[in-house]
């Protein structure tokens, strides 16, 4: 254990969090991983934790079945407008000057930051690249130019989306959107079963596009939950958020 003390929640206002941060000296097996994954444990960097915060629960990981996964009607908008536009790339992580400036750009356009100042290079190669379990990125390109990065960990039967960036220039594309719908469908291509989405917080505007993507798992108290389109919350403006 490298860190296991409180701090100020990132997600909800008067809250503490507990995010017990566990260094692994072997490298994570893809099996293994994967149990991980449905225990509720996320990746940082070369640390893996899973929230245990003292007084409250709303934390919950989120994870689609990738073959039963149908896109909404305003998802099939989304995918149909970028959808050819956008060249995508799969390839293993790297820090150059422009993954590092996207990355900074959409923290703090978007008030995602809780620090003051700009990641440096060595704080992005920390926190995406270097890592315990397979690791890759999704490059999105907009007339050859990166527009969007997509960070994706791979166990046997899964894949984790561990930070998405994009280019606030071009928010009206809603390329986080489109991003989802296309990991879903790289996971389903390679023959595998899940794609989680980190975690779910209800009280959280930034995180509820997640529970847009039908159907999904959630894990409460302990065990996953399915919600399927019947069980939407009726706020779309909310869903686009990514």
């Amino acid at each position: 254990m490298v860190w296991d003390g409180e701090e100020a929640c990132a997600y909800l206002p008067n809250e503490r969090a507990r995010l017990p941060h566990r260094y692994r000296i072997e490298p994570v097996e893809p099996e293994e991983f994967d149990a991980l994954l449905d225990l509720g444990d996320r990746r940082a960097g070369v640390l893996l934790y899973r929230p245990s915060c003292p007084s409250c629960s709303a934390c919950e990981a989120i994870r689609i079945p990738v073959a039963e996964h149908v896109p909404t009607r305003s998802q099939r908008r989304v995918w149909k407008r970028n959808d050819g536009e956008l060249a995508v790339e799969i390839a293993r992580p790297e820090v150059t000057p422009r993954h590092v400036e996207l990355f900074n750009r959409h923290k703090d356009e978007r008030g995602l930051s809780r620090r003051e100042g700009l990641a440096t290079p060595e704080e992005y190669r920390a926190f995406l690249v270097d890592s315990c379990v397979p690791v890759r990125e999704i490059r999105y390109l907009l007339a050859g130019k990166l527009v969007a990065v997509s960070i994706l960990d791979f166990g046997a039967r899964s894949v984790s989306s561990v930070y998405h960036y994009f280019d606030p220039d071009v928010a009206d594309r809603s390329i986080g959107v489109y991003s989802v719908l296309k990991e879903i469908e790289l996971t389903r291509e390679l023959g595998l079963e899940w794609y989680y989405l980190g975690l779910y917080v209800e009280g959280c505007r930034a995180l509820r596009y997640k529970a847009g993507y039908f159907p999904h798992e959630r894990r409460i108290a302990g065990a996953w939950r399915r919600f399927t389109y019947d069980d939407r919350d009726d706020a779309p403006s909310t869903l686009l958020v990514r």
